[in-house]
């Protein structure tokens, strides 16, 4: 585990591309925390490293939003609406989290029960004038991702 205060959206930036240009095929990114802390800037920037030039929003009310314009395809899933992990594998979770692609979960403690055993979860919580960010990697690969994250 590794944390990093975020004084600004600029640090979140900083922090979100240094995590973009570790990110790998079927690499799976867990966002959690506090309502408007950052999880979408977070992913803006990944996106940004990912070359990605469309304009990423949170797919609060279709669940995934899908950018394949970038070096990698992203997955940009919302599940804060979502009621049950069973209501993931209607709109086909399971070929998303299979691909090649780079998934990026909002509120991924909902599904917790159906996530990949290996993959990266940041938390972003408020702290003083700013934001803490904790990143906890699930599996060797993540782990190498957070040793090497600096901002």
């Amino acid at each position: 585990m590794k944390e990093f205060f975020l004084e600004n959206e600029e640090f979140t930036k900083k922090l979100g591309q240094k995590i973009g240009s570790s990110l790998f095929p079927g690499a799976v990114v867990c966002l959690n925390g506090d309502l408007g802390a950052g999880k979408t800037t977070m992913t803006k920037s990944i996106a940004q490293m990912l070359g990605i030039e469309e304009d990423i929003t949170s797919p609060t009310f279709t669940i995934v939003n899908e950018y394949m314009d970038g070096n990698i395809p992203l997955y940009h899933f919302d599940v804060y609406r979502i009621g049950s992990s069973e209501e993931m594998y209607e709109i086909g979770f399971e070929e998303y989290i299979d691909s090649k692609g780079i998934c990026i979960i909002e509120w991924s403690n909902i599904i917790e029960d159906i996530l990949p055993k290996d993959r990266l979860e940041l938390l972003i919580t408020y702290e003083n004038e700013g934001r803490m960010a904790r990143l906890t990697p699930y599996g060797d690969i993540y782990e190498k991702i957070v040793e090497e994250v600096e901002i």
